[in-house]
C-alpha cells in the first residue's frame, strides 16, 4: 500500500550476484515456493530480501545499491533449535527456615528445583539449583536471613557452575527482597547488583540469569513460611519442524515452527525512486531504474515516503472509473451523432439521384 516497489529479479539470474544481478521492480506478485525453496511467481519473479542472521536479526546493508539483496529462500524441510541464553528465575523462600531450630538440620530444610533449557543443538537440558538456609548459632539469636545457592549444569555432568550466598533485608521498607548476592568462590561469575543478573557460563556457552536486582520484589524474595517458583522464565526452544511462512506488514519474512517458536528469516526492502513515471516498464508487470527515474532507495516498509506489505490481497486499480465512464459515454455520442450525419447525406444523395430520374 501506498508508495514503493518490491525487488525482484528474473529467475534466469538467480546464478548471478551483487550488481551482476539485475534488479527489477514491481507493486504486486504472488509468490510461491518452487523445489528449490525459492519464493517466485509462475512467470519466474524472484522476490529478493536481505537475510537475517542465525537470531533472527537483520544487519545493517546500504540502502542505495542491491548487492546485498539475495532470493527469498524458505526450506520447506527446514528445522531449528534455538538455545537458551536468558532466564529470570522468580522464587520466594521461607523466611521461617533460617530462625533457630534445634531439632532440625539446616541441609534437612533445603529447597531444590530444576529447570530446563535448550542446548545449542535443541537439546534438552537443565540447571537443578539448591537453596539451603543458615541458622543462628544459638536459641534466641535473630534469624539470619542468609542462604547458600548452588547451581548445577546437567550438560556439563552436573558440575557446579556458580554458588552464592544470598541475605535478605528485614527492613520495613524493603523487607524480603535482597540484601546482598556474593560468589563463594572469587571463579564463580560476579552478580550485577543494578541489573540484577549472573552471566553463568553452560556447558553450551554464556547464559544470563536475573535473580533480582537489590531491593527489587520481582526475583528472589524471602517471606512468610513457604517456598514457591512465583516466575520462572527463559527464551529458547527445542528443534522444531517448520509449518509455516509469513511476511508481516513491514517486510519481515517470519518463519513459524511446530514448536510455537518463530524465527525471522529475511527482510524484504521497498523500492522508491524520485521519478515514478521514469521507470522504464518490462513484461509481468515490471519497471527498471532508469536516469529518467532517477537513484532508487531501499526503505524499510512503512518508512519514509512507502507504505505496507500487504499480503493476501488484491492489488487496487489507480484508474479513475468515473471519469473513464464520462469518456466512453462522449465517445459513443460522438459516434452516433457522425453516424446521423452519413445517414443524412445518404439519404440527401438518394432523393438527388431520384429526382435526375
Amino acid at each position: 500500500s501506498g508508495r514503493g516497489m518490491l525487488p525482484v529479479t528474473q529467475e534466469g539470474y538467480l546464478e548471478f550476484s551483487g550488481d551482476d544481478r539485475p534488479m527489477l521492480v514491481t507493486t504486486t506478485g504472488s509468490f510461491r515456493t518452487d523445489e528449490n525453496g525459492i519464493l517466485k511467481t509462475k512467470t519466474g519473479l524472484v522476490l529478493l530480501g536481505w537475510p537475517a542472521d542465525a537470531d533472527g536479526n537483520v544487519g545493517s546493508y546500504p540502502r542505495d545499491t542491491a548487492t546485498s539483496l539475495e532470493p527469498v529462500t524458505v526450506q520447506v524441510n527446514q528445522q531449528s533449535g534455538d538455545p537458551t541464553t536468558r532466564m529470570n528465575l522468580g522464587v520466594n523462600l521461607p523466611a521461617t527456615a533460617t530462625e533457630f531450630d534445634a531439632e532440625l538440620d539446616p541441609d534437612d530444610q533445603l529447597e531444590s528445583l530444576s529447570i530446563e533449557y535448550f542446548g545449542n543443538l535443541g537439546t534438552s537440558e537443565s540447571l537443578d539449583v539448591t537453596f539451603t538456609p543458615s541458622e543462628p548459632a544459638a536459641s534466641g539469636d535473630p534469624a539470619t536471613n542468609t542462604w547458600t545457592m548452588e547451581i548445577r549444569d546437567s550438560a556439563s555432568a552436573g558440575a557446579v557452575i556458580g554458588e552464592y550466598t544470598l541475605v535478605f533485608d528485614d527492613s520495613r521498607a524493603n523487607g524480603g527482597t535482597l540484601l546482598s548476592v556474593t560468589p563463594t568462590d572469587p571463579s564463580y561469575a560476579a552478580y550485577d547488583p543494578t541489573e540484577g543478573t549472573i552471566d553463568l557460563t553452560v556447558a553450551g556457552g554464556p547464559l544470563e540469569l536475573t535473580i533480582g536486582a537489590l531491593g527489587d520484589a520481582n526475583g528472589l524474595t524471602q517471606l512468610s513460611d513457604s517456598f514457591a517458583p512465583v516466575s520462572i522464565t527463559k527464551d529458547g526452544s527445542p528443534v522444531g519442524n517448520l509449518t509455516s511462512v509469513e511476511i508481516d506488514v513491514n517486510g519481515y519474512v517470519t518463519a513459524t515452527y511446530d514448536t510455537g517458536f518463530t524465527r525471522t528469516i529475511y527482510q524484504v526492502p521497498l523500492v522508491d525512486v524520485p521519478n515514478p513515471n521514469g521507470l522504464i516498464s518490462k513484461s509481468n508487470q515490471t519497471y527498471q531504474i532508469s536516469p529518467q527515474s532517477g537513484s532508487f532507495f531501499l526503505w524499510d516498509a512503512g518508512d519514509g515516503p512507502t507504505g505496507e506489505v500487504i499480503g493476501f490481497t488484491r492489488e487496487g486499480s489507480t484508474t479513475d472509473v468515473a471519469g473513464e465512464l464520462t469518456n466512453l459515454i462522449q465517445t459513443q455520442r460522438a459516434y452516433s451523432s457522425n453516424a446521423k450525419v452519413i445517414q443524412t447525406v445518404d439519404e440527401m444523395l438518394q432523393e438527388t439521384t431520384n429526382i435526375k430520374r
